[in-house]
């Protein structure tokens, strides 16, 4: 299936197989961001402990990707290797800074912004101000990424709601000497084409080969 917003899926090198947490976007990021960054943060985490391999290949797309970041920082023994997909670190948070004062004003006193998008059904996302007060508590581009495993993070030129410069400031600040950054020409923000999951899958591919050869 297409790689959903704000998905996180797990891979173990013993086993090439793919789960994909959780099974439907709602479950953990809704197009209404309402809940606290938090509350989220926790649900993947508890949801990361249910599965028993004592180490995996996480996957993370666009707010997944972020998620997936904080889950490898707070539990680097678990953490194998990363793979990002148009990784969104700190978007909201910084994108929302660069708004017009007006514009931040009048979604303060609404509690909420409103970010157009094509990438859901809705049209739009809905983000509450709560959600970006905490979300900013768990920014980590302002300073060196404590992560030292392989990373492979795939963005797409033609993203239009999280830019790919993103992924390049992840691989500058992640303390990992093996990290690659994947640029598709045509690539859009879900990844979704036939040419994209490809690559995805052979990206995951290709680091259970190199890790199950390290053992």
């Amino acid at each position: 299936p297409a790689f959903r917003s704000a998905s996180i899926l797990f891979a173990t090198p013993q086993l090439p197989t793919i789960q994909l947490i959780p099974e439907g976007r709602n479950q953990v990021l809704p197009s209404h961001f309402r809940c606290r960054f938090t509350r989220i943060y926790v649900t993947v985490e508890k949801k990361r402990q249910m599965h028993s391999s004592p180490q995996k290949i996480l996957v993370g797309s666009s707010m997944g990707g972020w998620l997936m970041l904080l889950a490898a920082i707070a539990r680097p023994e678990k953490t194998k290797a990363l793979v990002g997909i148009s990784t969104a670190a700190d978007h909201f948070v910084t994108a929302f800074k660069t708004l017009p004062i007006e514009v931040r004003k009048e979604c303060e006193d609404k509690g909420v912004w409103t970010i157009p998008t094509k990438s859901n059904k809705e049209g739009m996302y809905t983000v509450s101000m709560d959600f970006l007060r905490e979300a900013e508590n768990h920014c980590i581009l302002q300073s060196p990424i404590p992560i030292t495993c392989p990373v492979r993070l795939i963005h797409g030129l033609k993203d239009k709601d999280v830019p790919w410069h993103i992924s390049m400031q992840v691989a500058e600040r992640v303390l990992s000497p093996d990290v690659d950054v994947i640029l598709r020409r045509h690539g859009q923000h879900r990844m979704a084409e036939k040419d994209d999951i490809k690559l995805i899958v052979y990206t995951i591919d290709d680091l259970i080969d190199k890790l199950t050869t390290m053992v």
